[in-house]
Order: C-alpha cells, then sequence, then structure tokens
C-alpha cells in the first residue's frame, strides 16, 4: 500500500484567466492598413493619368447618382417607388442605381416604374408632347406639326433642331425595343388640298424625323420603322376654315426578350393607378414647369 501511494503522480492544473487581450482586433488593424495602401496606390495612379482621365473620374464622383437626381426633380414618392420597384424585382441593380452617374443615357423602358417614366418625360418634353400614354410595354405621344414644320410642307422651322433633341431624349439609352413614328395628314393640310401633295409632304416628315432618331441611338438592337397616315378631315371647308394641322406620333415598345434571352421587366405601378394616363404627366408637367420657373427668378435675384 505505502508503495502504491508514493508512485502516485498528483498533477496540479491552474487556470489563469487573462482580462482583455487583442483578440481579433489585429484583423481590424490590417484591413484599415489595406484600405489606405489601395487608395495611396489609387492616388499614385491618378497622378500619373492625362488630363481627361482625371477630369472623367473627378465628374464621376462629383456628380449626384440616378436616384439623388430623381429626388431632387421628380420628388420623394416615385423615387421610393422606383426604389422599391428595384429591390423588389433587381436588388442588385437597385443598388447599383446609387453609383450609377446621371450622365449616363436613361433607358426608360428599364425604369420598371411607370411614374418615373412620366416624371422623366415632363422634364424632357415638358408641354410639347401631347396625348401622353404609358404602359406595362411602352409610351407614346403626339407632337403637333407646327412644332417642327412649316404649315403645309416639310420644310424645318428654327425649332426642329430643339423639338428633335427632346424626342432623342428619350429614345438615346433604348435597347431592344422598337420605335415607330408615324407622320399623320390632312388632304387639307396642304396647298390645294391634293391626296398626292399630302403623302409626300408626309413622306418628306416621316425621313428627316427617323433618320434624326437613328443617328442619335446608341445600341444597335433598337429598330425605327416609320408610316405615313393621310386622309381628308371631315366637315372642312376651303376658304372658311383655318388648314388643320398635322401630327407627329412616337410609339417606343419594348420587345418581349432581350438580345441575351432574359425576359423583359415591365413598366410597373406600386403606388396609385395601375396605368399612368395623360392626367399623371400633366401633373409632372405642372411640377417641372413650376420649379424651372422658381429656379428662374431665383437666379434673376443673384
Amino acid at each position: 500500500m505505502a508503495a502504491e501511494k508514493k508512485g502516485t503522480t498528483i498533477v496540479i492544473k491552474k487556470i489563469y484567466m487573462v482580462a482583455g487581450g487583442h483578440g481579433g482586433a489585429w484583423k481590424v488593424a490590417l484591413a484599415d492598413f489595406m484600405t489606405a495602401m489601395m487608395a495611396f496606390f489609387l492616388v499614385m495612379w491618378l497622378l500619373n493619368q492625362s488630363e481627361e482621365t482625371k477630369k472623367a473620374v473627378s465628374d464621376y464622383f462629383s456628380t449626384p447618382s440616378i436616384i439623388e437626381y430623381n429626388f431632387q426633380n421628380f420628388g420623394a414618392e416615385i423615387t421610393l417607388e422606383k426604389l422599391f420597384l428595384d429591390l423588389l424585382n433587381e436588388p442588385l441593380k437597385a443598388f447599383q442605381s446609387f453609383l450609377e452617374p446621371v450622365d449616363k443615357s436613361p433607358n426608360l423602358l428599364d425604369m420598371g416604374s411607370q411614374k418615373v417614366v412620366a416624371a422623366y418625360m415632363a422634364d424632357q418634353m415638358n408641354d410639347v408632347a401631347k396625348n401622353v400614354s404609358i404602359g406595362p410595354d411602352g409610351y407614346e405621344f403626339d407632337i403637333l406639326d407646327r412644332e417642327f414644320f412649316v404649315a403645309g410642307t416639310a420644310q424645318p422651322i428654327a425649332n426642329f433642331v430643339e423639338i428633335m433633341k427632346k424626342i432623342t431624349g428619350v429614345t438615346v439609352g433604348l435597347e431592344d425595343a422598337d420605335v415607330t413614328v408615324s407622320s399623320m395628314l390632312f388632304f387639307q393640310s396642304v396647298v390645294g388640298s391634293s391626296q398626292d401633295t399630302a403623302r409626300k409632304v408626309a413622306s418628306e416628315r416621316l425621313d428627316l424625323i427617323t433618320h434624326n432618331i437613328e443617328a442619335s441611338l446608341e445600341h444597335a438592337t433598337v429598330s425605327v420603322d416609320g408610316r405615313i397616315h393621310v386622309e381628308s378631315k371631315k366637315d372642312f371647308i376651303e376658304g372658311q376654315s383655318q388648314r388643320p394641322p398635322g401630327l407627329i406620333r412616337v410609339r417606343i415598345k419594348q420587345r418581349e426578350m432581350r438580345a441575351d434571352g432574359r425576359k423583359f421587366r415591365k413598366l410597373d405601378t406600386a403606388f396609385g393607378q395601375v396605368n399612368a394616363d395623360m392626367s399623371v404627366y400633366d401633373k409632372f408637367v405642372k411640377q417641372v414647369t413650376e420649379k424651372k420657373t422658381k429656379r428662374k427668378a431665383e437666379r434673376s435675384q443673384e
């Protein structure tokens, strides 16, 4: 028994509790160091670039994002509507839109919200566009021919270039879409009320407008089609009535599928009416006009 006790080894284990300690703090320090190094090398790279590259980088960070621009110009409601729809349908794209500069040509069919399209068109077209209609698949609008041409002819007026800028402003960034331009004219709109003359004038007008739209497009996946529509105006009395104006109708429709095989997302509405009709467009036109008037008055006081 004594021998057994003598050979027994007693082990005493002591546990020391260390207060505090660095733990994972080194990870934070390393992350800060790597961030600082990345910023340093970016600055060194930028210093060695051309003035054009420096200006491009400067413009990117100084230009507000698309969502910020929407807040400033269209109001919080439709901006939140677009953000909600984007987060619901395309969450990654929603976060990307925070970083996209506003000088990027917008594709209105890719906005996701009918109200955003109506607001943007109101900002671009102001009170020039008539009979504006916006639906899930696209939008259309009319412009009286007197905004473009001398009455009864295909001769452009001084305002032609300005109006074409407005039209191309809502078509330039389109992708995988079909643009249809219709040149509408009455026989009685031209001198002599001749059907052949009216068709010739309508055709020449159509060529001018479609060529301008085609030349401004940024993507080859957009088709531009033209149509003429000439008819007689009922109850028109030659010499006793003012010659009826013609009309230019522009219709933009998205295709069912993108070029890469993905299905298009429809223009939706989260708040308010299902379809943004002319009354919604007119509301935004009024808001835009009021803002422009206010800004003009503020500038004149400076």
